[in-house]
């Protein structure tokens, strides 16, 4: 995991993490302190309840997301991005000094404006935030960015919000948490200066001032590429999600655990740890690439562990006294929720991150922060809604827990619904089970399988999986020419429908089937695509490379595109191949965790690209491996 850490020495990382870091610790910051002052001392201000003026606050902070970010996204493509972090971050510093003249002169109203131009602050910078991180960062170093930027923005949260918290606590609280807020702002503005100039993706645009017409046409841009809008949809319901059950700790840390504030904090501190290492770990389980086949992991996960979070809670609510964190965590309980709550930051770190990279990589960069700006539109609007299907389930007579059931069963539907709608996500999720399960999968050489462009693939073929193997070792998705009756395996048919194999048949079994193949072949390279073929033709029976058949002359010869040898190892003898008889007749043959490698040679000139050469080169990539 060396990779992703390494990028806090970059300056092309280091300062804009920090910028994020220490705004997203001020928000927090500012916010919880603001939140025990009116819990707490309301009577000071106002004949308001207490409830009322913090979901206001709420609604106040959120409020600036709708109304500012589509003109954020605008301003994001047209200038400079350092340049408009560095804006930003002087805001940042003059609301922070509103906010201490609010607290001096202990004026309600102003600490919601404040509030409001705090909000509008986040609002401007969020674009910024995620569109940048794609200029500066390489492609296998999008995870790794990403996993770094979410789990220090989730370790902020916790720490502004428990400082906030403390400071307001104390005597003096209000000028303490003025001090630490303009201080804090101050040191955000200095990172800021360090962030390196990104390249303007749209300088000729236009800004529309409209918000309502804008945010519409923001919506639009996300439409533009159907995975990256699902993907926005699944980043809005992980906020939504997470949403529910934030708001829920207070309750639950009080009528479930019986615990005082202290187990408020135990929650939200085990919470976003999980996050904090959920999010460090998809650099490693990913491979360093965007790897989407995790998301469906993700998912798993936050359902499981909430569902046992349901189960583990007591029906009945507890009576007396808040106990002190000692005596909460000296009931098993605690420990059992603290487990269930590190496991759902664990499996949401699986699930956001990579989420994020695939809008970043797959988005157009002349309307990326656009595109980002109409995320967060979308991600404000579904915290809404979680605060009102919350606030509307407790009202009708919900129990905390039975809203964790109903938000497990929820997310669940959600999953299996996007998942119908993009296979993509779930071809992914089994290709990456295959070789994180039944096998250890390495690569080398994948340099040589070129980024952009059409290239045909050629492999040896030594088990019913060879296909599903390559797909895992490259992140750009393949078209496999393969025998139609491997195509209609009912175990494996989905994941070759999904990636749209193209089948093929001998001109004995089907006269017009070669030619069929060969017309969809081409196509698929005319339109810029990847191809792998089996050059065999067949499954090996005895673990030997056979002779390459002359097919791939007539793909060549219609298009004359690279052509990449790879070669497998460690297959011959597994469950899927026929070393001893028929395949998948023998299960554990091997146990599981097999070492199995891909090696991938230099390109090939098509001219060059003859039978015999492929077959030498693939004999020479596997070596005496098999």
């Amino acid at each position: 995991m060396s990779s992703q850490f390494r990028l806090l020495g970059e300056r092309r990382f280091l300062p804009f993490f920090l910028t994020q870091f220490l705004g997203a610790f001020n928000d927090n910051l500012y916010k919880n302190a603001l939140v025990v002052l009116i819990t707490f001392q309301a009577a000071r201000f106002t004949s308001l309840s207490p409830g009322v003026l913090v979901n206001l606050a709420a609604g106040i902070f959120i409020l600036p997301f709708f109304l500012f970010s589509a003109t954020a996204g605008q301003l994001a493509d047209k200038f400079e991005k350092s340049r408009l972090i560095r804006i930003t971050k002087l805001m940042e510093v003059g609301i922070m000094g509103l906010a201490a003249a609010a607290f001096a002169l202990e004026s309600l109203a102003l600490m919601f404006a404040t509030l409001f131009l705090m909000g509008t602050q986040s609002s401007l910078f969020g674009p910024v935030k995620y569109a940048i991180l794609p200029v500066h960062l390489r492609e296998d170093e999008l995870v790794g960015g990403n996993a770094l930027v979410e789990s220090g923005t989730f370790v902020s949260i916790l720490l502004g919000t428990i400082a906030g918290g403390v400071m307001i606590g104390l005597d003096g609280g209000p000028l303490w948490v003025s001090v630490a807020a303009l201080t804090v702002a101050i040191l955000g503005y200095l990172a800021s200066r360090r962030i390196p100039a990104a390249a303007i993706a749209d300088p000729a645009l236009r800004i529309n001032w409209n918000p309502l017409t804008e945010t519409w046409r923001n919506i639009g841009f996300t439409r533009g590429n159907r995975t990256v809008f699902l993907s926005i949809l699944g980043i809005s319901w992980f906020w939504f999600y997470g949403a529910l059950f934030l708001s829920q700790f207070p309750g639950y840390a009080r009528e479930v655990l019986g615990g005082d504030e202290h187990a408020v904090t135990l929650l939200l501190a085990v919470f976003s740890i999980g996050i904090g290492v959920g999010s460090l770990l998809c650099e490693k389980l990913s491979g360093r690439h965007v790897e989407i086949g995790l998301v469906p992991f993700g998912s798993i996960g936050l359902s499981l562990f909430a569902l046992d979070l349901w189960w583990a809670s007591p029906a009945t609510p507890h009576v007396g006294e808040p106990l002190a964190i000692g005596a909460v965590l000296a009931g098993g309980l605690a420990w059992r929720v603290i487990v269930d709550l590190v496991m759902i930051g664990v499996f949401g770190g699986f699930f956001i991150v990579p989420l994020y990279a695939l809008i970043q990589s797959r988005s157009e960069p002349s309307h990326r922060s656009r595109i980002i700006a109409g995320n967060n539109i979308l991600n404000a609007a579904f915290m809404v809604v979680a605060a009102g299907l919350g606030a509307g389930l407790l009202a009708a007579g919900a129990t905390i827990p039975q809203l964790i059931l109903v938000t497990a069963i929820l997310n669940a539907l959600v999953a299996i619904y996007i998942y119908t709608l993009v296979p993509e996500f779930l071809l992914r999720f089994i290709v990456w089970m295959l070789v994180h399960t039944v096998y250890r999968l390495r690569v080398t050489g994948e340099a040589h399988v070129p980024e952009a462009g059409p290239a045909l693939l050629v492999a040896n073929h030594v088990s019913f999986v060879d296909a599903l193997v390559i797909m895992a070792a490259c992140r750009r998705p393949i078209r496999f020419v393969m025998d139609h009756q491997i195509f209609r395996w009912p175990l494996l048919s989905f994941a070759f429908r999904t990636s749209r194999a193209i089948p093929i048949a001998s001109a004995r079994v089907d006269p017009d089937a070669p030619g069929r193949a060969f017309e969809e072949v081409g196509r698929a390279l005319d339109a810029g695509e990847l191809v792998g073929i089996f050059p065999e033709g067949q499954i090996t029976d005895d673990g030997e490379l056979q002779r390459f058949r002359p097919g791939m002359r007539t793909i060549l010869a219609r298009n004359p595109v690279p052509v990449v040898p790879m070669a497998l190892r460690g297959l011959w003898g597994s469950f899927f191949s026929r070393k001893g008889g028929p395949a998948m007749s023998k299960p554990f043959r091997r146990g599981i965790f097999n070492r199995i490698e891909l090696a991938v040679g230099p390109a090939v000139s098509a001219a060059e690209a003859t039978p015999e050469r492929l077959q030498s080169d693939v004999m020479r990539l596997r070596g005496d491996r098999v």
